[in-house]
């Protein structure tokens, strides 16, 4: 596994390589995870449930649902801003 891994690099992985690197970074550099949590903006409050509720599932593939969820989550937001900002009269726009 690459030390440097980020968010780009992350999004170009398959399902599951995204769950084997995860596995690895909880066994390896679980501070790494916990960034990487942070940066793509996980719920700890729904990781803490999502893993109490599932104790015998894999710990990486709950985890790397929870983060494309997440992703997918922002990218419709991006979608609704996008849309609302074209919906401004161009007078009123800066």
């Amino acid at each position: 596994m690459n030390n440097n891994i980020d968010l780009i690099s992350l999004e170009k992985l398959s399902f599951d390589e995204l769950v084997a690197t995860i596995n690895e970074l909880i066994a390896k550099d679980f501070s790494k995870l916990v960034y990487l949590l942070y940066a793509v903006d996980v719920s700890e409050k729904k990781l803490k449930q999502l893993l109490a509720e599932h104790p015998n599932e894999d710990a990486g593939k709950l985890i790397a649902l929870l983060m494309l969820e997440r992703q997918e989550q922002k990218r419709k937001s991006r979608e609704q801003f996008k849309q609302r900002e074209q919906d401004i009269p161009e007078e009123d726009k800066w």
